[in-house]
C-alpha cells in the first residue's frame, strides 16, 4: 500500500529539535525537505511504498544465524515509525529496534545479540529510553556492537550500552553530540509576496517560527535544551563505558578511528566484521573460529553477508 509522504511533519521531527547526528547527516535530510519545504514540489517522489502488514515490518530484518540474532542499526534513527523515505535513506525507529532486541531476547535459540552498525545517527528523543533498555538486557543475553562501518552520535549511544563494541578495521565511531538547526524562509516568502500573521498565547509558543527571525529568548530555550541533551548523551556514555566523564566530553563529538577510539576507550575490540562473527558464533558451537582467509571463513562470510 502506497503512503502520501508527510514533509510538514518530517521537518517537525528535524527542526526545533535536539538531534545526535552528525552534520552530514543533516544535511542529508535538509536537501530532502528544503525543496518541498520551499514550495519546488515536483523535486521530489509525491509516495512511498511501505511494504507489508505492520508486524511484518516490525519483525523485518531480524535473522538467527546459528545461536545468534544478527540485527541490523543502518540509516536514520528516529524515535518512531521506521520506513524508506522519498530518497531511498534507510530510516529505523527505536521503537523497531527495541521490539526486534525482545524478540531476540525471547527466541530459545539465540544465546547472543548481535547489532550490526552503519548509522550517522539520528533524533535524541527516545534514544536514551532504547539505551537503557539495551543496557539492561544485557544482564540477559550479551549484546556486541559490530559497527559495520559507521557509528556516529545515536548510534554510539546506543553501541555504548552494549556489552561490547567491536568495530571494522576502517570503521569509525563517536560524534558524541548534539545539535539543533532551525531554518527561515521569511525573505523568501517576502519575495513572493506572502505575509503569515501568528497569533498565540505563551510567550514560547511561537519560538523558532520560520516566517520571522530567530529571537534572542528562542537562542537562549535552544542553548538550554542543547545542554540538557548533550549532558543525558555524555552522562550516559560514561556511566556505560565506565569511563570518567571528562574523557567524553573531552572528545568534543569529534570521529574517531577504530585505533584512535580503542586508544581513548569508546570500543573494545578492532576486527573485521565477519570475522568477529565467526569468532563469536565459535564460542556457541565449541568449534575453533576459521582462521583469516581460510575457505570456511569465506565460506561462512558469504552466508553472513547473505542474512545481514
Amino acid at each position: 500500500m502506497s503512503h502520501l509522504i508527510n514533509y510538514p511533519y518530517l521537518a517537525s521531527l528535524v527542526f526545533n529539535t535536539p538531534q545526535y547526528a552528525t552534520p552530514d547527516l543533516m544535511q542529508t535530510v535538509r536537501s530532502v525537505l528544503e525543496p518541498r519545504l520551499l514550495g519546488r514540489i515536483n523535486d521530489l517522489p509525491e509516495r512511498m511504498d511501505a511494504g507489508g502488514d505492520p508486524e511484518s515490518r516490525e519483525m523485518q530484518g531480524l535473522r538467527v544465524v546459528g545461536r545468534l540474532a544478527i540485527i541490523p542499526v543502518h540509516g536514520i534513527l528516529t524515535a518512531r515509525a521506521g520506513q524508506i523515505d522519498g530518497m531511498c535513506q534507510e530510516i529505523l525507529s527505536y521503537e523497531k529496534l527495541r521490539t526486534q532486541i525482545n524478540a531476540a531476547l525471547r527466541h530459545e535459540l539465540v544465546e547472543e545479540i548481535v547489532l550490526d552498525m552503519h548509522s550517522g545517527g539520528g533524533a535524541a528523543m527516545g534514544c536514551k529510553e532504547l539505551a537503557d533498555f539495551i543496557k539492561a538486557s544485557t544482564a540477559t543475553k550479551p549484546i556486541t556492537a559490530l559497527v559495520n562501518f559507521a557509528s556516529f552520535s545515536a548510534c554510539y549511544f546506543l553501541a555504548a550500552a552494549c556489552s561490547r563494541i567491536v568495530c571494522s578495521p576502517t570503521a569509525m565511531v563517536g560524534s558524541i553530540g548534539v545539535i539543533i538547526e532551525t531554518y527561515e524562509v521569511s525573505r523568501a516568502e517576502e519575495e513572493m509576496g506572502i505575509k503569515f500573521n501568528t497569533f498565540f498565547r505563551g510567550s514560547h509558543k511561537n519560538d523558532c517560527s520560520p516566517h520571522e527571525p530567530i529571537t534572542d529568548q528562542a537562542v537562549a530555550e535552544i542553548d538550554r535544551r542543547l545542554d540538557s541533551a548533550y549532558a543525558t548523551f555524555t552522562e550516559s556514555v560514561a556511566s556505560y563505558r565506565g569511563l570518567d566523564l571528562s574523557v567524553v566530553t573531552g572528545t568534543e563529538a569529534r570521529i574517531y578511528s577504530g585505533d584512535d577510539a580503542l586508544a581513548v576507550g569508546l570500543i573494545d575490540e578492532i576486527a573485521p566484521a565477519q570475522e568477529a562473527i565467526d569468532a563469536i558464533a565459535a564460542r556457541y558451537s565449541g568449534q575453533q573460529a576459521p582462521r583469516r582467509g581460510s575457505v570456511t571463513a569465506r565460506a561462512g562470510a558469504m552466508k553472513i553477508q547473505n542474512t545481514l
